[in-house]
């Protein structure tokens, strides 16, 4: 798996909805940048890892992954910008499925 760690940041701010997290430096290699809107703070540390997670798999394969984990889907917006967006499967909650992707990747969070 490709290591862009040194070449990807995850920046995030607050905004009137909730936090906005996004990568910068996925474009650098004619990929799209991820985006995830909306989050309330105590998802913020979890979902900057999540995004860090797809962005990995996006580099190494130029595509984003359908699963992050067994089990754990994950679908994709595209933003007006050209970002994506990810997005619950069909018929899952937003708020429910967030929570959900944080606690089964990383397990620690329960805490």
């Amino acid at each position: 798996m490709a290591d862009v760690t040194s070449e990807v940041r995850i920046v995030g701010a607050g905004g009137p909805d909730g936090l906005i997290l996004r990568t910068i430096g996925l474009a650098a290699r004619d990929l799209p940048e991820l985006r995830a809107e909306g989050l309330p703070p105590y998802l913020g540390d979890g979902w900057a890892r999540v995004l860090g997670a797809v962005a990995r798999r996006l580099a190494a394969t130029g595509e984003p992954p359908a699963e992050l984990a067994p089990g754990v889907e994950i679908g994709y917006a595209a933003a007006a910008d050209g970002a994506l967006v990810p997005v619950p499967p069909p018929g899952r909650d937003l708020a429910e499925w967030r929570r959900d992707v944080v606690l089964r990747l990383f397990p620690e969070a329960r805490v």
